[in-house]
């Protein structure tokens, strides 16, 4: 069972390499697999997509949900060439991804200054403490679309 976890990391690693020898983004790629199957290969668009939030991961996560038609992504497993940022790793538990494998870690990221390791600092810094304020308003009126959400018959929960 390693070899194949070994092989499928193989293809997730090919994927970063795509990104850099096609100047298509950063170092990193990330491939999802169910039933033994590649269900999706991604990399890093970040800088070709005008997109901050096109990390191989998230890239991964979007192609394999067209690919099976449906937003959870039960029986799953990631395998990426990096340790997921705090964004890619709340996309991978909203989608159910059952396991995750990764093979270098944030520190090494963050040796080739991609400090993703500041995230998940911030994350544990208390909310008047960040370094982008945050500031709640009108949440008396957002409170009605979540009571009506609550209330709705038709919704499909996630």
């Amino acid at each position: 069972m390693q070899d194949e976890h070994n092989e499928f990391m193989k293809i997730a690693i090919k994927c970063s390499d795509h990104s850099i020898d096609n100047k298509i983004g950063g170092p990193f790629g990330a491939i999802i697999v169910k039933d033994g199957k590649v269900i999706s290969e991604a990399w890093n668009t970040v800088t070709t997509d005008n997109d901050p939030t096109a990390h191989a991961e998230v890239n991964a996560v979007r192609k394999a949900c067209r690919a099976l038609k449906n937003f959870k992504l039960d029986g799953c497993i990631i395998y990426t060439s990096c340790e997921p940022c705090p964004m890619c790793l709340s996309a991978i538990y909203w989608a159910r991804i059952e396991k995750i494998y990764y093979a270098n870690t944030r520190v090494d990221a963050a040796n080739i200054n991609f400090d993703d390791n500041f995230l998940y600092e911030e994350l544990n810094t208390p909310i008047e403490n960040r370094k982008v304020p945050i500031v709640q308003i009108c949440r008396d009126l957002a409170l009605k679309t979540f009571e009506k959400w609550a209330a709705s018959m038709e919704k499909i929960e996630y």
